[in-house]
Parts: structure tokens; sequence; C-alpha cells
């Protein structure tokens, strides 16, 4: 009998995948409603990954909205308690505009987030499942990490007005140095810190080869604690994984709601990055939580045409009858190929736009079958 697997899309092999992983680091899964009170998405839109939001009113007359994003509702519906870890994991459905096809969609989203006494274990914890959660995806991946917590030293040793902060770290974000030099030197800024940003922007690869060379370039000129962190997660992750990590100081997050490390996975094939994350201690204190907080969330609509075969098939046998067909050896005939793992379309005629492997005329002869458009 052919396996029920066989019938799942990639999609849901990577959602039934991340579930069981998440599930062995004793993370629980977390079921919510479609909908939330619009307001606690107006509150935060610069949070939500597009500000386009499907409202309604329900029968009370409250504005409702149709759940734009996963992480934001688990806040609000949790308790808050600081001195402990929860760790919940979720596949939801979300609802907003497409990054793929820039239209609304119904969005398969999974992820996961830890709450609460969130410390170094904790923070490398996540990490490992962000990577290896890439790896499930695909082997050719890797994770792009920072620190906001040392782009914000660095502002602020440089003594970058507030007004200019945002501005900044867009073009870092960007890699756009031509700008960020014109922006700065716009500022009064000296032209060593300059030279810095650039460097900042410039320099990306392992851990092993960046965290060394910016400890010693901004040593005395900043706090580089940050870095010692990045260096202390990246010596506890598992050797298997360390290949896939990789430092890039343009993966900047909202600085109003995200401190410390945060990251972005990207596999290749897909240009755009298929997971991101990282802390968002600044999210929880505006949503009047004490504890800390970090989690990450992959976009499983980046993957619809991901991993497909090249030759792809609606079914493998296209298996023709006709009105004078003996049913039972039809039925017979049909049960068979299926037994031997093959999928199977019976019919009169051709459907249109169906594209099979072979087609079969039960009563005459097996004939080799394209799409038929």
């Amino acid at each position: 009998m052919q396996s029920s697997e066989l019938f799942l899309s990639f999609n849901e092999k990577v959602v039934y995948a991340l579930r069981s992983l998440y599930s062995s680091r004793g993370y629980s899964q977390y079921k919510m409603s479609k909908f939330e009170e619009y307001d606690l998405y107006a509150r935060n839109k610069d949070f939500l990954i597009s500000d386009s939001v499907i409202t309604f009113t329900d029968t009370s007359g409250k504005l409702m909205a149709l759940k734009p994003d996963v992480t934001l509702s688990i806040i609000k519906n949790t308790k808050d308690n600081p001195e402990t870890i929860q760790r919940v994991f979720y596949n939801e459905n979300v609802y907003r505009i497409s990054m793929g096809s820039h239209t609304y969609k119904e969005i398969m989203q999974a992820g996961l987030e830890c709450f609460g006494d969130i410390d170094c274990y904790s923070i490398c914890e996540v990490i490992t499942l962000a990577a290896e959660s890439l790896r499930i995806i695909s082997d050719s991946c890797v994770l792009d990490i920072s620190h906001l917590g040392l782009l914000e030293n660095i502002l602020e040793s440089f003594c970058v007005p507030n007004f200019a902060r945002a501005d900044i770290l867009k073009l870092i974000g960007e890699k756009n140095t031509h700008e960020l030099a014109k922006l700065c030197a716009s500022l009064g800024m000296e032209s060593e810190d300059i030279e810095i940003l650039k460097l900042l922007i410039s320099t990306s690869g392992t851990p092993t080869e960046v965290l060394p060379k910016l400890a010693n370039v901004l040593a005395g000129k900043t706090d580089i604690s940050p870095i010692k962190q990045l260096q202390t997660v990246f010596d506890s992750i598992d050797d298997a994984l360390k290949p896939l990590l990789h430092i890039d100081f343009s993966v900047v997050n909202d600085i109003k709601y995200y401190n410390g490390i945060v990251f972005k996975g990207f596999i290749e094939g897909i240009p755009t990055s298929v997971l991101s994350g990282g802390q968002y201690d600044k999210l929880m204190k505006k949503m009047n939580r004490r504890s800390g907080a970090i989690g990450f969330a992959a976009y499983l609509d980046m993957l619809d045409r991901f991993n497909l075969p090249p030759n792809e098939y609606d079914v493998d046998v296209l298996l023709i009858y006709s009105k004078d067909t003996d049913l039972s050896a039809l039925n017979a005939y049909a049960n068979t190929l299926l037994e031997n793992g093959e999928t199977v379309f019976v019919c009169k005629a051709i459907p249109e736009n169906i594209k099979y492997r072979k087609c079969v005329n039960f009563d005459e002869e097996v004939t080799d079958g394209e799409t038929n458009a």
C-alpha cells in the first residue's frame, strides 16, 4: 500500500518535520484563534511584515482583524513570568500580502517563541533550532546573524543623534555605503567613525573570521560585550551546525522592537529570507511585559515553488476507459497500479491541463503522455 506521506506537499512535510524538531526540545504547541481585535495590530504596525490588515466588524461592534502575525497574539495571550522559561511552537495560517505573489494570501507560518528568563543558553538553543529548521528545508542554507546591541553601542559612542539612527540602520541593512557616508558626514561625524561603520557593512563571513577582527577594530571605541556574547553562542553551537552560521551586520530588524541577537535564514534557490527572528525584549516591554523573549518564524509561502522536480506530474497514470469497459476489471487494474505505488486518474476523456507520466487506454494499449492543453 502506498505511504500517505507520498501525498503530502513539500510544505506539509516541512511542517511535520519542524513540529517534531521543536517538540523534541520541550516546546509545546500553541493554538490560537484566526482573528484578534484590530487594535493589537494597529498599535504595533511597524512590527508586522505588512501593515495591510484584513478587518471586519463582529456582532458586538468590535473591529476585528484576520491574524496577520502570530507573535503578537502569543504575547497577548500568555502569562508574563520573568522568573521561568516558557517555550511554545506553532504552525498557523496568517492572512497578509504574500512576499511572493504580492496579493493577500492565507499563509502557513511555522516557528517558535521562548519567553521569560532569557540567558545565553536560551539564545543558543533558539539559534540551533533556527539552523536545524533551515537544514530541514534544504542542505544548501545559511543563517545570517547580527547583534543590534553592538550597533546601538556604536551609534551611542559615535554620538549619532536619535533622529538619524533609524536612517543609518536602514542604510546599513541595504549595505549602501555611499549614502551612509553622505548622511554621516552631514551629521558632522568623524571620518574615522564613518570608516568603521562602512567596515561594519562590508565585513561578513564566518564567526571565526569576523568576530576577532571586529573586536580588534572596536576595542576602546565602544562596548564590545555583544561581540563576546556572539562568540560565546558560536562556541556553544554543535560543530555540525557551525558551517551554517554567518555574521552579517546588514541583518537589521526594527530597533524599536528588537534588541540583542537577530538573524535571517536563506536557502539556495530563493532570493529572499525564508526565516527571520531574534530577541524582542523591547516589544515585550511595549506590551507591558517584564519577560525577555526570543523567537523566529519560517515563512512557508516562500517555499511554494521550491524543491519541485523539473518534470512534475499531477498523476502517474491516466487510465482511460469507455462506456463498454468491464468496470470490475477496470477497478481491479486501478487497484494494482495503486498497490505498486503509482497515482491513478481514471476518466473517459482526458481533462484539460493535466500532466501525467503515462496514459493507459484500458481497452486498447499503453501510450506515453504529455500535458493535454
